[in-house]
């Protein structure tokens, strides 16, 4: 230590040592209060040289990559700029989905990374709604249905000299809650029919629950006729299903007649048969391609020949 140095600490000691009087009390508070406003304006100028400043956190899109009958999985974009010249590390992220007030989801994700110095990052938050919960939570929410939701999400950062602070945002849309597609094999019309092998086509009746339409693009299933498989048929051609209607698309099959011996007879002079039929559906939505799979037992359905008049039906 040096002569100023020790001479400052003494005096300093000294007059702590002294009886206090009033002019005293106000000196030395006059002397604590300068040395409080010289650290504060110290600090201040330190963080206006460093340039520390408070980050920025935005939601910038919610993407939809998978949805199906159970469940759809959300991305939700958060982009953050940090102005500071040093990386700020985000210390949690806490996000909830709710609708109309009601909470669908919600979590928190630890430790989510880093912004570096002078730049900016988007963070991906995965979030997953499982529609059998949110159903069984809340009554009015039903299969074929598109609900609003808000995503809500915190950020909290560590910013230096600041310490930690919360990033509150949120963003809206919709979303659907599909219901599961009925699909009935409402003919087979044999196109040529021959014992060894006969094409035909089974006309599927397709019908649309939902609010919203769907653009069928594929449509593969396995047949049975009288409980005897006559194999897979895969969609001809696309077709558009209106929301809360229906459509009828074609299927090309072929079958060997033999194979059923004498049960193909019995279905032709009857001119139906019980049927039963599972498959999927490949459509697209507003909200993104689906994959929905259906089934259907203990249908009836007729057999027509090529030149009968389908006004007959």
């Amino acid at each position: 230590m040096d002569l100023l140095s020790f001479s400052f600490v003494f005096q300093v000691m000294s007059s702590e040592d002294k009886p206090t009087t009033k002019e005293g009390e106000e000196e030395q508070g006059g002397f604590l209060g300068k040395v409080k406003e010289f650290i504060s304006d110290i600090g201040e100028k330190i963080e206006e040289a460093v340039g520390f400043g408070k980050p920025t956190a935005d939601v910038t899109a919610i993407h939809i990559p998978f949805i199906d009958l159970k469940k759809a999985d959300l991305v939700v974009d958060v982009l953050v700029a940090n102005p500071n010249p040093i990386p700020i590390p985000l210390v949690d992220i806490n996000y909830t989905v709710e609708s109309d007030g009601r909470k669908l989801v919600s979590g928190l994700i630890p430790d989510a990374g880093t912004v570096h110095a002078h730049g900016s990052e988007t963070i991906k938050i995965p979030l997953t709604l499982i529609y059998d919960d949110i159903k069984q939570t809340y009554d009015d929410i039903k299969s074929g249905s598109i609900i609003p939701y808000k995503v809500i999400v915190e950020l909290i950062v560590d910013v230096p000299v600041i310490g930690n602070i919360t990033l509150p945002m949120e963003k809206t849309g919709e979303i659907p809650v599909p219901y599961k597609p009925n699909v009935d094999l409402e003919k087979v019309k044999f196109d040529q029919f021959s014992w060894e092998e006969t094409s035909a086509t089974l006309h599927l009746k397709v019908d649309n629950e939902n609010d919203f339409d769907l653009g069928l693009n594929s449509l593969e299933c396995e047949v049975w006729l009288a409980d005897m498989s006559i194999g897979g048929a895969r969609l001809s051609k696309s077709a558009n299903i209106s929301k809360k209607g229906q459509g009828v698309v074609e299927l090309p099959i072929t079958f060997k007649p033999k194979d059923f011996g004498s049960a193909m007879w019995e279905m032709i002079r009857g001119r139906g048969t019980g049927y039963s039929m599972k498959g999927c559906l490949d459509v697209d939505t507003p909200f993104g391609p689906m994959k929905l799979p259906f089934n259907r037992e203990g249908g009836n359905t007729r057999l027509k020949n090529s030149d009968d008049n389908d006004d007959e039906d």
